[in-house]
């Protein structure tokens, strides 16, 4: 028996009835998603997330946030799917970045498989677009799709780490499966996220804004 703990409430059928006031809910579960904001191209040059604009929010609300890329189709053949950041509400994506990169590939004629690093696509120190995908291609049927996740960008002690997956129908008829990731040499808040394909437009896809709760 515990003493002086809490009354024991019983419910009964009429109890039940006569109830006016639901209890409280309990609170939503700590690491859930909270849709922030959806963009869609048509033709497209770039598709930009600025916090405080047109709803969007990319503060100290979330811990982390989480892109999604659904469909990006490219008007030109052959495209880098690629994303830059801002500590100047989106007036220049040009923070410095250290990155790594590899992929895998297999084509569709099962006669080339490979996992590799790519030299050519991470950066050192550079304030360059960094590319999330290569050689998507713009036939009707071909796009690239994946997910970016960002952690603490309004902090202002230490480097924006980000994480990337995206995979892409490859305009040589075989998926490429992109895996990036890197941090922003900054200490300043990053406060906007601007994402195209290294020429041409983006002319079709959507891209969804996501904040994950602390957990």
């Amino acid at each position: 028996m515990i003493i002086g703990g809490p009354a024991l409430t019983k419910y009964n059928d009429r109890s039940l009835k006569d109830l006016t006031t639901a209890p409280a809910s309990a609170p939503s579960s700590p690491g859930a998603l909270v849709h922030i904001k959806t963009l869609t191209a048509s033709s497209s040059s770039t598709l930009s997330f600025v916090n405080g604009a047109s709803s969007v929010v990319l503060d100290n609300t979330y811990p982390i946030y989480r892109f999604e890329f659904i469909n990006m189709h490219p008007a030109n053949d052959t495209q880098e799917f690629q994303f830059n950041m801002s500590a100047d509400s989106g007036s220049n994506y040009n923070v410095t970045k250290t990155t790594t990169y590899f992929r895998t590939y297999h084509n569709e004629a099962d006669s080339s498989a490979t996992l590799l690093y790519r030299t050519g696509n991470d950066l050192a120190q550079s304030t360059n677009f960094q590319m999330l995908a290569d050689g998507v291609g713009n036939g009707n049927d071909e796009c690239c799709s994946g997910t970016l996740h960002l952690f603490n960008p309004s902090d202002t002690t230490f480097t924006k780490y980000f994480t990337s997956r995206i995979s892409a129908y490859e305009n040589n008829n075989g998926i490429r499966d992109n895996y990036c990731a890197g941090y922003g040499n900054t200490t300043s808040a990053v406060d906007a996220i601007q994402f195209k394909f290294g020429s041409g437009n983006i002319d079709a896809g959507t891209i969804k804004l996501y904040g994950i709760k602390d957990a």
